[in-house]
């Protein structure tokens, strides 16, 4: 019975900071290379763990949203998790490098929608609404981060300046450029190279605004409609 109890209390806990939760997650998948130095352990090693992490984190989203989300959100995790741990076999596979950020994408999008239905849905504002507005804005870096990989793999000309001397190096240069690109700060030093990629960008950038805006005009709709609550 205390097991039972003990399960019940850390239920509950995650439940209730599912959303600090998955910012954390969030920021150390982005930005954990901020403290690697060497690069091949990180596609082998830290890779695999962050989604792990980050799978976790994404479970409270998921509570008492039905079989059928819960069972489509595992089989995506454990690819997301099983693929980078393949990558030092088949990374120079094309076929293989597309599969990975098709899957990562997906697997991104399926949260980032999660995470808007919740957005859009209470009249309030609190912690939780704060806690996942910034995670909707990481979310958006981490879809177009594949999605340009996607174009990258495919098309190795699509980008100039980009590093391509291992998965890891291209994945951080493509976080660097999709995080500046969303914060229109743009340096120039990595820049689309194809119409293609230069209309994906832009409809990036217009997204990334268009996010921002949508969500200070709900937070303070939220925030006027009744008073804050914790």
């Amino acid at each position: 019975m205390p097991f039972k109890n003990h399960q019940i209390s850390i239920f509950l806990f995650i439940q209730k900071h599912k959303y600090e939760f998955l910012l954390f997650a969030l920021v150390q998948h982005l930005f954990i290379g901020i403290f690697i130095t060497d690069l091949p352990s990180y596609t082998q090693i830290i890779w695999p763990i962050n989604m792990v992490i980050l799978g976790l984190a994404s479970v409270g989203l998921f509570f008492e949203k039905g079989k059928l989300k819960n069972r489509i959100r595992n089989i995506l995790l454990l690819m997301v998790v099983l693929f980078p741990i393949f990558l030092p076999l088949f990374g120079k596979n094309e076929g293989y490098m597309f599969a990975l950020n098709l899957i990562f994408s997906g697997f991104f999008i399926f949260i980032f929608w999660e995470l808007l239905k919740f957005l859009l849905k209470p009249s309030y504002i609190n912690a939780d609404v704060i806690s996942a507005s910034a995670c909707g804005y990481l979310l958006l870096i981490e879809i177009n981060t594949f999605l340009f990989q996607l174009c990258s793999y495919g098309h190795p000309d699509s980008f100039k300046g980009l590093s391509t001397a291992d998965p890891a190096s291209t994945y951080m240069d493509f976080v660097y450029f999709c995080s500046i690109t969303i914060t229109s700060i743009g340096f120039g030093d990595i820049t689309p190279n194809t119409h293609h990629t230069k209309l994906i960008t832009s409809l990036f950038g217009i997204i990334g605004q268009f996010y921002t805006v949508v969500l200070v005009g709900i937070i303070i709709s939220k925030f006027s409609s009744k008073p804050a609550q914790t």
